[in-house]
Order: structure tokens, then sequence, then C-alpha cells
């Protein structure tokens, strides 16, 4: 792992909105008009005010030259039916796996219309059956949370392939009804280990692909396996387990030393990308779990645009956006997207933020 020092997270962006049901998408999109490409895109270039595009317009919005990078991530179905030790049906939410045979896990209560709510227990060990009589043992909350837990299962125990056979894909209260875990992999979906979608690249299809690669835009693969992405505005992210290939990096080192930019399709991009560079913005090939939290104060010098959708106004990952384009940007961005009803969350619109003046 990376960080030294714990970081603090920058004061909040000055929004003055609360997310309400007009700016939530509740199904995905191709349900809705009928292609995952099928959403609004903004564009936050550097100084200037926004622009409205759609994203099957993106590679007519990079350059030839430039690099697009994608996590290949694919999601498992991580939320499981379990058994509390004194008889509460609970839901858990197998988020990562760490080192040491260690899992971090949320566990959380049913609510009605199938969806699942936050769930506060006594910080004691609990024994947990889940669907299929897989054993969990909840050992203590994770550092730096009341909700997230650390766990083991039995040395036999494959608990990624009970996931596989009892469990279905996480999902929020806004979406109403449980989907196919297909409706959570991305086009770019390879290598099975996220618990939540990596969602910047939902909207990706093979046209806009190959649309990209027609016009000179390159794309290059990294693995970053995400947790559960239900973090409260005062949590810092956790570990995650990442790679960067040698040959990775060396497309985004060859695509800056030529001129080009680099475009991240996801803050898990960044922040795969974010712990192997070093000083001089040379991404260097890297594995393992990544405890890197990317803010303002610390910067981002592997990337130099980013592909996103839109976070909560209180979420910490808005740091990192504000580390890549700046926060009056970023503040207009938002006010924008509100006022023009953007969708948020996994099946809503893109952000595409192309700060590069004064950042090359």
């Amino acid at each position: 792992m990376n960080a030294a020092v714990a970081p603090t997270l920058p004061t909040p962006l000055p929004l003055d909105f609360q997310l309400d049901s007009a700016h939530i998408a509740r199904e995905p999109a191709e349900r809705r008009w009928g292609s995952r490409a099928d959403v609004r895109l903004m564009v936050s270039p550097g100084e200037d005010e926004p622009r409205h595009a759609a994203f099957a317009d993106l590679s007519e919005l990079l350059a030839p030259g430039d690099l697009v990078v994608v996590n290949n991530s694919a999601t498992v179905p991580a939320a499981i039916d379990a058994t509390l030790d004194d008889g509460r049906q609970i839901v858990v939410h197998v988020s990562t796996e760490l080192p040491g045979g260690l899992w971090m896990v949320e566990p959380r209560q049913p609510i009605v219309g199938g969806a699942t709510a936050p769930l506060r227990l006594d910080a004691r060990p609990w024994q947990v059956r889940l669907a299929g009589d897989t054993q969990l043992q909840l050992l203590r909350p994770a550092p730096g949370s009341q909700r997230l837990w650390l766990a083991t299962v039995p040395d036999d125990v494959d608990l990624v392939g009970s996931l596989w056979c009892s469990g279905r894909a996480i999902r929020y209260g806004y979406v109403p009804g449980d989907l196919p875990i297909e409706a959570y992999q991305t086009v770019f979906a390879l290598e099975p280990g996220s618990a939540e979608m990596p969602s910047a690249a939902r909207p990706f299809t093979d046209e806009i692909v190959t649309s990209l690669v027609r016009r000179g835009i390159g794309i290059a693969v990294i693995t970053l396996h995400t947790g559960v992405s239900s973090l409260e505005g005062h949590e810092l992210p956790y570990p995650e387990r990442y790679d960067v290939s040698a040959g990775a990096g060396a497309i985004v080192n060859a695509t800056r030393a030529a001129g080009g930019h680099v475009i991240a399709v996801g803050t898990t991009v960044v922040r795969a990308l974010e712990s192997t560079v070093d000083r001089n913005g040379t991404v260097h090939p890297g594995s393992g779990w990544t405890d890197v939290v990317v803010t303002p104060e610390r910067g981002a010098t592997a990337v130099d645009g980013l592909l996103t959708g839109w976070h909560e106004p209180a979420a910490t990952h808005l740091a990192m956006l504000e580390a890549v384009a700046g926060r009056d940007a970023l503040t207009i961005a938002y006010r924008a997207a509100w006022q023009q009803g953007y969708l948020w969350h996994e099946f809503g619109d893109s952000h595409l933020l192309l700060p590069y003046a004064g950042r090359r």
C-alpha cells in the first residue's frame, strides 16, 4: 500500500442541493431509450463554460493521439441473504477482498421493495450464515467506519463461488427491482472482482469503441476491483485491489510523450494509475491493494482528463474530481447539471472533464 499518512478530505463543494427523484436514473438507459449510449454528456473544458452533448459524440470530443484508459473489472453478484446469530435476517454486501484472508463486508437490513438500508451492529464478533450455508464471521468494524466490517470465512470456503451461486447484484432503493448481473457489466468487463460496477464505462458500446479507434484515439486497460460505493460523507476510500500492467503503463507514457492527452474512464482508473505514477508523471507497472486517496492537496499527475458519472454532493469521490478539474470548474458543472436535469447514479448521465489549460 502506498499512503504513509492518512489524508484529510477537503471542504465539501458549495453545492446547495440534495438529490431528488427527478435527478436519479432509476433504470438502465437501454430500457428508457434503446441503447446504453443514450445518455447525456456534459463537457467541462478547462476555464470555459460547460457544454452539453450526447455520449455518442465522445470520439468527436477527443483528438487523434489521445488515450482512453478503461477498467476491465467485471461485477460479481455481491449481495447475498444472510442470518445473524441472533436470528435476524439481513443482507450482506461483500465489498473487498483484503490481504491476509480478510474481507470487508457491509451488513444491511432489508426494507420494503427488496432493497436494503444501512444496519448498525454492536461492535462485537458476529457469526453469520449466508444463503447456501456458507459461514462468515464479522470480526470488528473496519477502521474509520461504523457500517463496514472486517470478516473472515473458513479456509475451505469459496466465498466468491457462493456469491455466484446464491448472490445477486447490489441494488439500492432508487432502483425499483432486481436486474440481471449483465445490467451491471460494462463492455470492457473481463476480470471478475468488483462488488459494484465501474459505472463510468457503462454507456460505452461496441460502436463507440470502434468510433474511437477509427479516429485514432487509443484504448488502454487496467484493473481495479471496486468495493461498495455507499460511502458516507466522512469516510475515506478504503483499500482496493488493482493491476496496472507494463503494457498499459507504456501506452500512457508514450501518449503523453507524444503530446496526447490521457483520459481516465472513471475514478477507479485514476486511483489505479495514481498508485503507480512517480513524481515525474511516469506510470510504472504495479499490482496489489492500493490505499491511495486522490485529493486536491495531493494532486493527480497520471491523467489529463476524466470521464465519470455524477456523484452526490457530499461524496468523497468529489475530492478526486476536484484534483483533476479544480474546484471552480467542478462547482459550475454540478450546478449546471442540477439546473439542466442531468441524471445521477450508475444508470445516469456522464461528465467529461477536460481541464487541459495550465496542466501540461
